[in-house]
């Protein structure tokens, strides 16, 4: 759903032959010229609406692509169904020189189904067209035209949509007639919206940007959707797929999402409705209640997604779901409300923008383009538990880091209500792994280690207990420890599936030759199992604010057992940075029991930070990095 959603953002931004074909690429201004991978000459982008059951969009651009990074540019997919019809596709390739390579229509496009591998049922299709490789730098021009039966949902405007993407000139303009009402939000826009009346007495809003520089794309950068230009839209009253209806803000947008796609939804078959009542008529806790019914939700359906009715924003039936035992995140958030009802639980069907990347709907401009997931929110008095209805094995009351710490909005009888959901802190997102080992005098290893997995981090494991692939299992354990000839000889998963979930894994392993050895001495890596995996490249300026999505913290703790009277003969390891962002320690040293104990925590403390602050951050992980690649050199005692 969340590519089908960011398909439809920019990929219906389709183009055109324009009557200007000056697309030769030395002739792209040079100040345009650094961090761009792609240049936009020319944008043409127009919404009208008609009536309101009839928009016209339009989309022309011109694009010049400079390497393989703006080859993204090129490839062309154009999202359909029965409510959005296209009109018109053409365009055409030009060489570096502006000469015509080659023109294309509609019939060179591959058009097939939506359906994603989870999508049982879909009524969306692609049309999608990527022209033959040529060398760079070449030129893109095309047009496309789509005619909707709806005037809901329109096309964000967004001149410069990739990193790394330089405009040139980009337009936008919305038609309308007097009595349309417009809602728009700008983002990053340097101009100012041109209002007027056109020759036929429509209202128009326009807006335009011309020589517009790539961003570059950044370490730690904020989401892209808080830089580039955008401006959104929204409409006061609206037509969509036979319903009217009007909103302004949040309240009014929740609460016609109730009544006019919810509210017929929930009804269940007496058999189930008794036999929920039965399941929980003798548990006094409502919300050890919710629990119980969440749990039997979990063991007899499966997430599929269904993409059709009402645009995919409205559920299946609760009863259809009960008879199927399958749905997408609106049928079993709306099944699960039900079941929920049937027991006297008041519960919020809420909309989210789900992504491991955190995005909250924006609470002062409403819209129904912003989402893209459903969750389920149980207001129990001074105790809000969130629920996740598409996994069947994610603890009751756990959201994990798809929806954490954003804003949503709950559908509810008495309209739209903003919610936050819960944040994990840095704190509360723990790894922590305490391991035995015992070497060999060949430089062997053998002994366990035990981790926990705490917060977002619960997720770091598989959580399927019914997987019967051990040697699968094993095969990810060794990508994860990147120990050499590391051997798993077993482990197991314990879970805590409470609120607050606790994942615990144990491994027994063996490892040979885990220590070279020359001379007598033993040389290893003390930290095998959990080092950082790169190092933010050098920037000579930085444009951005250093932004840190979540928080977490490691910590480790290796206790080796090595051959009696052996000392340390390296420099001891002991390190230990503070920062505003973050902190790291770690040490290694020998006690008295020929045993070698290594100790590291780290703590990310997430945020935004100042973009000066971005140099610390390269130089706090190339300590980091250092530290974590620390070799030990064992040699006998004199």
């Amino acid at each position: 759903m969340i590519r089908l959603l960011y398909g439809l953002a920019f990929c219906l931004l389709a183009y055109p032959c324009f009557a200007q074909t000056n697309y030769e690429a030395a002739s792209i201004p040079k100040d345009l010229m650094p961090y761009a991978s792609a240049v936009v000459r020319k944008m043409e982008q127009s919404t009208e609406v008609k009536d309101f059951d009839n928009t016209v969009e339009n989309f022309k651009i011109a694009v010049t692509i400079l390497n393989k990074n703006g080859d993204e540019h090129a490839d062309i997919v154009i999202p359909y169904d029965k409510g959005n019809r296209i009109k018109l596709i053409k365009g055409a390739v030009y060489d570096e020189y502006g000469k015509l390579v080659k023109k294309f229509s509609e019939s060179n496009f591959s058009d097939y189904s939506a359906a994603d591998g989870f999508s049982l049922f879909t009524d969306n299709r692609l049309k999608h067209y990527h022209p033959a490789t040529i060398s760079y730098p070449y030129t893109i021009e095309y047009e496309v035209q789509i005619a909707s039966k709806q005037s809901l949902n329109f096309s964000d405007w967004v001149p410069n949509h990739f990193l790394g993407t330089a405009v040139e000139d980009s337009r936008y303009e919305f038609v309308c007639k007097p009595d349309f009402n417009l809602r728009y939000k700008e983002f990053n826009f340097p101009g100012k919206v041109i209002t007027g009346t056109n020759a036929a007495g429509q209202k128009t809003y326009t807006w335009e940007v011309k020589t517009l520089k790539a961003i570059r794309n950044e370490p730690y950068s904020p989401d892209y959707e808080q830089i580039k230009t955008v401006v959104k839209f929204a409409p006061e009253n609206f037509y969509y797929e036979g319903i009217n209806g009007s909103f302004n803000n949040w309240a009014e947008l929740g609460k016609w999402q109730y009544e006019n796609l919810l509210k017929s939804r929930t009804a269940l078959p007496n058999e189930t409705i008794s036999y929920i009542k039965a399941l929980t008529d003798t548990i006094k806790s409502p919300k050890q209640k919710a629990k119980v019914i969440y749990e039997y939700m979990q063991n007899r359906t499966r997430y599929i997604s269904i993409q059709v009715g009402i645009g995919g924003f409205r559920p299946f039936l609760a009863s259809d779901v009960d008879r199927l035992n399958y749905g997408d995140c609106k049928a079993l958030v709306n099944y699960t409300q039900s079941l929920l009802k049937a027991a006297s639980i008041e519960s919020y069907y809420c909309i989210v923008y789900g992504n491991s990347r955190k995005r909250s709907l924006l609470t002062d401009f409403a819209s129904m383009s912003q989402a893209n997931h459903v969750i389920l929110c149980v207001p129990f008095k001074n105790d809000t538990t969130w629920l996740e209805c598409t996994s069947q094995k994610i603890p009751f009351g756990f959201l994990g880091d798809f929806t954490d710490d954003r804003w949503v909005l709950a559908c509810t009888p008495d309209g739209g209500k903003l919610l936050h959901t819960p944040k994990y802190t840095a704190d509360q997102n723990r790894q922590i792994r305490k391991a035995n080992l015992t070497m060999s005098e060949n430089g062997g290893l053998t002994g366990n280690m035990m981790t926990t997995f705490e917060g977002a981090q619960y997720e770091n494991r598989a959580l399927d207990d019914n997987n019967q692939d051990t040697k699968k299992e094993i095969e990810q354990l060794k990508e994860f420890y990147p120990i050499d000839n590391l051997e798993v000889e077993s482990f197991s998963y314990k879970r805590q599936k409470g609120i607050a979930p606790v994942n615990q894994e144990d491994i027994k392993l063996a490892a040979t030759d885990f220590a070279a050895q020359s001379a007598g001495k033993y040389f290893f890596m003390v930290n095998p199992v959990n080092r950082v995996s790169g190092v933010p490249r050098e920037l000579r300026t930085r444009t951005t604010a250093v932004y840190i999505n979540r928080g977490y913290t490691d910590i480790d703790e290796i206790t080796y057992t090595v051959p009696a009277g052996l000392k340390i003969e390296t420099n001891p390891l002991f390190i230990e940075i503070n920062k505003p962002f973050g902190q790291f320690k770690a040490t290694a040293t020998m006690n008295t029991q020929n045993q070698l104990v290594y100790k590291r925590q780290i703590k990310m403390i997430d945020g935004t930070y100042p973009k000066e602050s971005y140099q610390e951050l390269v130089d706090f992980y190339k300590q980091v990095s250092d530290a974590d690649n620390y070799k030990v050199t064992l040699a006998k005692r004199n």
